[in-house]
């Protein structure tokens, strides 16, 4: 009888994917490890079918020592701390962002360092951008934490009541990373440009002309921000229609209206440009349109990913989503659920642009330290300068009438009408 011959059969062991959570800055990879366990961590808690009081002052931290997984990338101990979750989580859902949609941008690659911010802030602010630019992250003080606290409950209703039809920042989540016993707090917002959308131009308006204009230095940066005197000096023309300018301004006197309730003050309206003409003309120049087939792919989030990396193993991404489109299909392109802060100039203007308009640095309270500053800078240019640290009121209403004196073109009956208003 002959003996029965067994054969073994080789299984090869796939090892589980796992986020890495690669960055070239241990602080950043804690971020990227934190938002994505503070975010998978409220799956397992019910959503409140409303929000209480004690929601606004919650908040969740885990301490990691003796981290051996990752120890490449990340350090051995560190602390992260996310304030008011669930308020948190109930602002992204209220602004359309999923819960994986948030975490895929944030952690599927690392953050950048941003030296044209989308969304300029005060001096010495440092920015990132998620890796896919929906989102910004600010590094802010600790202060600017205690006055996030205070305006939170409010800022939260506000968005409630005006059902998200604001110009303010869209809030995602603030958190506190300790890392070889120093703390940083980082604050996670929505990007005001967009994703994919080149600015060509940028301003940062506070309705005043004492040093409000840029510097050399700041010129010849690659992405410079400009301010109040190069606007008017520029002669900057926002051509949008009779609807969409009606609608902005009530917007913007609902939001600053709020602002003054709180005593905030020191806030820009954000303002970017992206000329569709110039575009075009680079992409041509650049020979994008030789290349429409090949796919774009960013950089894997998992061991074993495969994808098109750059510097420290980034993705990489198309500049715009308006490649070879038609003026009339290129409106269908912007999905407001992306760019909130996007308007399309009137039909007839001298230039194709897309405007994208918004409020920003909202977080400075008229205090004794303010008060001053507006003493100091009064004996300086004296006490009718038009300088930037006066009362809120007094700030918001200079604000508006600022604002007033942009140019717009509106329609009537398909004519397109030039008006001047308040003249400079």
């Amino acid at each position: 009888m002959g003996s029965r011959i067994r054969s073994k059969k080789q299984i090869k062991a796939v090892s589980q994917k796992v986020k890495l959570f690669r960055a070239n800055d241990p602080l950043l990879s804690v971020f990227m490890w934190g938002v994505n366990h503070t975010t998978n961590s409220l799956k397992h808690v019910n959503i409140p079918v409303m929000l209480m009081p004690d929601d606004f002052k919650a908040f969740q931290k885990v301490r990691v020592d003796n981290h051996c997984f990752n120890k490449e990338n990340m350090p051995s101990h560190f602390k992260i701390k996310e304030y008011c979750p669930l308020v948190f989580r109930n602002l992204r859902e209220r602004f359309g962002i999923s819960d994986r949609e948030y975490t895929d941008s944030l952690t599927r690659s690392q953050p950048l360092k941003s030296s044209g911010t989308p969304g300029p802030g005060r001096s010495g602010a440092v920015f990132y951008t998620s890796y896919d630019n929906k989102f910004v992250i600010k590094m802010i003080s600790s202060e600017d934490v205690a006055e996030t606290h205070n305006i939170l409950n409010r800022y939260h209703q506000y968005i409630v009541e005006c059902h998200c039809n604001t110009l303010l920042p869209q809030y995602m989540g603030m958190f506190r990373i300790t890392v070889d016993n120093a703390e940083h707090y980082h604050l996670v917002m929505r990007n005001v440009f967009g994703p994919r959308v080149k600015i060509h131009r940028r301003y940062d308006l506070k309705g005043s002309t004492v040093d409000r204009t840029a510097s050399e230095k700041e010129k010849v940066k690659e992405f410079p921000v400009f301010k109040d005197n190069d606007f008017l000096k520029d002669q900057i023309k926002i051509c949008i229609g009779s609807e969409a300018k009606d609608e902005f301004y009530r917007k913007l006197r609902s939001d600053i209206e709020f602002l003054g309730e709180l005593k905030l003050m020191d806030y820009s309206l954000c303002v970017g440009i992206h000329d569709i003409g110039k575009m075009e003309e680079e992409e041509y120049d650049d020979g994008a349109f030789e290349n429409e087939d090949e796919p774009v792919t960013s950089g894997g989030d998992t061991e074993g990913d495969e994808g098109i990396e750059g510097e420290g193993g980034l993705g990489t991404l198309t500049e715009s989503p308006l490649e070879g489109c038609e003026w009339e299909e290129e409106e269908q392109l912007l999905d407001p659920a992306h760019y909130p802060y996007a308007q399309y100039s009137v039909e007839g203007a001298a230039n194709r642009e897309i405007y994208f308009m918004a409020i920003i640095d909202i977080l400075t309270h008229w205090n004794t330290k303010k008060k001053a500053a507006q003493a100091a800078k009064s004996v300086k240019h004296g006490v009718g300068a038009e300088i930037s640290t006066v009362h809120p009121e007094q700030y918001a209403r200079r604000f508006l009438e600022f604002i007033d004196k942009v140019y717009l073109i509106i329609t009537y009956n398909k004519r397109y009408v030039l008006l001047k208003m308040n003249l400079i």
